[in-house]
């Protein structure tokens, strides 16, 4: 069964960094897509960033392009969020997921469209 574990949320004030990292395991079949999602209390659950796994293709969300980066392992079992000049805006649960169905369009923002999630780690981010 595939688990994946986010690590490095923490409490940061306005302007400062953080790299979240999320771990793999459980298969050796490399995902189609691992993205970024976060939510926030009483607001649904939206895509941050993602990368199409053996492309290294990115996608990320217009309010955090230019601030945020979203890499991976060569080996494809772990997966990093590198967050700057985070806003108060930024404040939410940051959750890791990933999948290995292959869909039509550009699809990487939709939470439907992945089979596995980790935990989420909190962000808070002070003014």
């Amino acid at each position: 069964q595939v688990q994946l574990v986010e690590s490095g949320g923490d409490s940061v004030q306005a302007g400062g960094s953080l790299r979240l990292s999320c771990a793999a395991s459980g298969t050796t079949y490399t995902p189609y897509f691992m993205g970024w999602f976060r939510q926030a209390p009483g607001k649904e659950r939206e895509g941050v960033a993602g990368v199409y796994s053996r492309t290294g293709n990115t996608r990320y969300a217009d309010s955090v392009k230019g601030r945020f980066t979203i890499s991976q392992t060569n080996a494809k079992n772990t997966l990093y969020l590198e967050m700057n000049s985070l806003k108060p805006e930024d404040t939410a649960m940051y959750f890791c997921a990933a999948t290995w169905r292959i869909w039509a369009g550009d699809r990487w923002h939709e939470p439907s469209q992945y089979n596995s999630w980790g935990q989420g780690t909190q962000v808070t981010v002070s003014s």
